[in-house]
């Protein structure tokens, strides 16, 4: 095991900046040899960040290519756009450094095939840096779910249900790929926060495996009217026809028949939501009234009187917190996103530490991560079912 691990971080955007401040730069054994973006003022603020906090000086470069150069780098941290996240972590690979990626879709098959032969090939692990695998009460409900409280699980649903309207309207003001990508492309394009820890539940590629989907979209109005009110009718994409749905519902069916529901809806205003749900033979959770429902705990009549039990989730704490959380909050809470930022890039880094397998492997990125471009294909096509390929290759039916 080493005692210490080296790491860069490649984008340096709201995510990748913050990352490095709120968490990378908070833990003693990793040390920051390098920071990168495409923004001159971006890579300089990562450098300011690691020059204060540590007194060292990295590398600092407006080219990843730079970065994986670096004499014993042993990890990246990628937070650059959704559509160079594949490319950097192949060449990452290349180099023998491990590279920990942020969320996104993927933007064809065949890249998440180069992906997986490549980490095959090079024996270089890859982790996707999925945060709400560890959030808490996640973490919980797979504790719930592994100690039999929900039976077998048949259905459940999640989403990223975000008003982002500013950010996406803004993009271009904010140096932010979302704009170009809702202009151009109609899909689940943010799939795996909740699709993350849904797949940990149902113990995809642990003996089973997501084996097709229906994707659909609603029409696009949410960004012209927003648009319109905050910049006026003349503005250039007042009336862009942008080709992102305002709504898109992903159905998913499991090679042992479970369903999974995918909501994307980040164009209208709302609460924000990642629409937990989870349905079993014996229980059911919902996140947005934070409720469980125990068959022979509760009643049918508690099923007609659900609000007296909205938030009763908390009360499941003390018996089911999950030991990582029970751990985290001895140890005291850090980092962003309520503390899962901190908990997943402890995860890489300590899977780069110990040389071992990482929780979130480069099968599970790929199957999460093509969700994005097979539900553009599924919407294409009116719906029709499309089927999500095995890039185990049929190690999920023995993998435990």
């Amino acid at each position: 095991m080493k005692e210490k691990v080296t790491t860069a971080v490649i984008g340096l955007g709201g995510r990748g900046l913050s990352l490095l401040k709120a968490v990378i730069l908070g833990m003693e054994d990793v040390e920051v040899l390098g920071v990168c973006d495409l923004y001159e003022d971006r890579a300089q603020a990562g450098y300011e960040a690691v020059l204060e906090a540590r007194g060292t000086k990295p590398v600092c470069s407006l080219d990843y290519r730079d970065i994986l150069a670096i004499p014993n780098l042993d990890s990246v941290v990628i937070a650059t756009s959704w559509e160079t996240h594949i490319e950097i972590a192949i060449a990452a690979m290349k180099q023998g450094i491990r590279p920990g990626v942020e969320v996104g879709p993927a933007y064809s098959i065949d890249q998440l095939w180069q992906l997986v032969h490549t980490s095959e090939e090079t024996g270089v692990p890859c982790m996707m840096l999925e945060n709400c695998c560890y959030g808490r009460d996640e973490m919980m409900l797979m504790n719930m779910i592994e100690q039999g409280v929900f039976g077998q699980l048949v259905h459940l649903e999640g989403g990223y249900r975000h008003d982002l309207r500013e950010e996406i309207g803004f993009g271009r003001e904010n140096r932010h790929y979302r704009n170009a990508n809702y202009k151009n492309r109609n899909c689940e394009n943010y799939p795996t926060h909740e699709l993350g820890p849904i797949c940990q539940m149902l113990g995809i590629h642990h003996g089973n495996r997501l084996l097709k989907l229906n994707s659909v979209a609603s029409t696009s109005r949410g960004l012209n009217a927003y648009l319109q009110k905050e910049k006026g009718p003349d503005y250039d994409q007042a009336f862009y026809p942008f080709a992102q749905g305002d709504v898109v519902t992903t159905v998913i069916t499991c090679a042992h028949g479970e369903t999974i529901t995918l909501t994307l809806d980040t164009t209208l205003p709302r609460y924000y939501s990642r629409g937990l749900l989870v349905q079993g033979t014996k229980a059911m959770y919902s996140e947005d009234n934070h409720s469980v429902f125990i068959d022979g705990v509760h009643s049918e009549a508690d099923g007609f009187d659900w609000q007296k039990h909205w938030n009763n989730a908390l009360e499941m704490r003390e018996k089911y917190e999950h030991p990582v959380w029970t751990q985290f909050l001895n140890d005291g809470v850090r980092g962003g996103h309520g503390g899962m930022d901190y908990l997943v890039d402890r995860a890489f880094f300590d899977s780069v530490k110990n040389e071992t397998k990482p929780p979130i492997d480069v099968y599970d990125m790929a199957a999460w991560m093509s969700i994005g471009v097979l539900s553009e294909e599924s919407i294409a096509k009116g719906g029709a079912p499309v089927y999500i390929p095995d890039f185990t290759n049929g190690k999920w039916v023995e993998t435990r």
